[in-house]
């Protein structure tokens, strides 16, 4: 293999041994994700076997897609493995951001205050929010909805200030399970709980929406197993196990779904209309695959840090710690070096390999943004993809990888390019 590395894809050597080092230092950790996969893929087995899914769920429907059965299922699917009362799946949610934004609309009026809980939410939910200087777009802001903010304290909740910012005008909170592109520890579901256990204790009726995006299927139960009323996700991310081509979901509460639905389509029609268009076997079948798929990209990840961590670099998590999520960041303290390291990782990529990514102004974030995604659906995280802020102190995020075997070769070929830049010397 060491020859097939060297010839095909123009890896030295000394990377490739250094890398095997690395391999070998983790394995024990890699068998300790495939038993967390193995419970989620079981779970998710019995989830549609209890649904009694057929090959008549595959069918397409068109139009104002009444009675479509196969969609009806994967929402029920989707609840039981969440843990949910209800759910809401749809390939025209087109991104964990407009999951997110639908949930946010769907449950808060006009004076109502929404508290994020987790710092500042993720840069393409500024907007959504109002919390930008980009006026009448539609925000909540716009709507008449308050916002406030409790900061992070070292990476940590600081769960006095959520009882000192929490009022009888709060409608809802906010929780980002991810880092998103903080250099901190994504957070637990059993953080998550606690979190949402904090704020029911002051008033049981605030609404807890999780952004659960990059988090599904890393951990042996959801945040809907310890309390969240609403959570929500993308397809092209966890859930969609690299085969859903796009698509969100959401899962909580029966009516706060339903009001979800209502925003996403029209009052009163909610969940019963949208057609499948034939994108219902892609879903189902993405989901079935979803527990494996992300323990690939787990064991990409955890490759990932272990290897950098190696080379001196400061990466979260760090190799010997829980895992939350499929995101691995590393701190390059250089914009050069975050650069170099993402177009090395489209370098790898099975699709578009021979283009050079470079940071643009990607609408929806505050700074440059430059992104390695060389994927079979466009911007699907689940598959091997990088990116970062071009911002100090130069971090990037790494995540996905549909299979470990070629995810190896995306992380050697970020390493040999930043070894042939001479910013690594090994």
């Amino acid at each position: 293999m060491e020859k097939l590395l060297q010839q095909k894809f123009n890896l030295s050597k000394k990377a490739i041994d250094f890398a095997e080092e690395a391999l070998n230092e983790i394995l024990d950790k890699i068998n300790t994700l495939k038993q967390n996969a193995r419970y989620n893929q079981l779970k998710v087995l019995s989830a549609f076997q209890n649904n009694k899914v057929s090959e008549t769920h595959f069918a397409a429907t068109s139009g104002y897609g009444y009675d479509d059965s196969g969609r009806d299922v994967i929402d029920k699917i989707y609840a039981e493995i969440f843990g949910a009362e209800d759910a809401l799946v749809r390939h025209n949610i087109i991104s964990g951001t407009h999951a997110i934004s639908l949930c946010l609309f769907g449950v808060l009026r006009p004076g109502d205050t929404l508290v994020s809980v987790t710092g500042k939410p993720y840069d393409t939910l500024e907007d959504v929010i109002g919390i930008t200087e980009n006026d009448n777009l539609g925000s909540l802001k716009d709507f008449g909805v308050n916002y406030k903010q409790v900061d992070l304290i070292d990476g940590k909740i600081d769960y006095n200030n959520i009882m000192l910012t929490i009022s009888e005008k709060t409608k809802a909170i906010m929780i980002q399970k991810s880092k998103g592109y903080d250099f901190r520890p994504s957070l637990t579901n059993s953080e998550i709980g606690k979190i949402i256990e904090t704020v029911k204790n002051i008033n049981k009726n605030i609404i807890c929406i999780v952004d659960n995006c990059y988090g599904e299927f890393v951990e042996r139960d959801e945040p809907t197993n310890y309390g969240a009323d609403l959570i929500a996700g993308s397809l092209i991310k966890n859930p969609g196990g690299g085969i859903a081509p796009t698509g969100g979901y959401i899962a909580g509460r029966k009516e706060f779904v339903e009001l979800a639905a209502y925003k996403l389509n029209s009052v009163g029609l909610g969940k019963h209309v949208g057609a499948s268009l034939g994108f219902n076997k892609q879903i189902l079948q993405g989901l079935f695959l979803a527990p494996h798929i992300v323990c690939e990209s787990l064991i990409s990840a955890l490759f990932c840090g272990a290897l950098f961590e190696k080379l001196g670099f400061e990466v979260s998590p760090k190799t010997d710690e829980y895992r939350t999520d499929i995101i691995q960041a590393i701190k390059f303290g250089t914009k050069e070096g975050v650069i170099k390291f993402c177009q090395g990782i489209q370098k790898g990529a099975p699709i578009d390999s021979f283009v050079t990514p470079y940071p643009w102004d990607m609408p929806g974030y505050s700074h440059e943004v430059i992104m390695a995604a060389g994927a079979f659906n466009q911007g699907a995280s689940i598959e091997l993809s990088a990116d970062a802020p071009i911002k100090p102190p130069y971090i990037a995020y790494m995540q996905g990888g549909l299979t470990f075997d070629t995810a190896y070769v995306g992380i050697l070929t970020a390493l040999q390019n930043l070894i042939d830049e001479g910013m690594i010397h090994i």
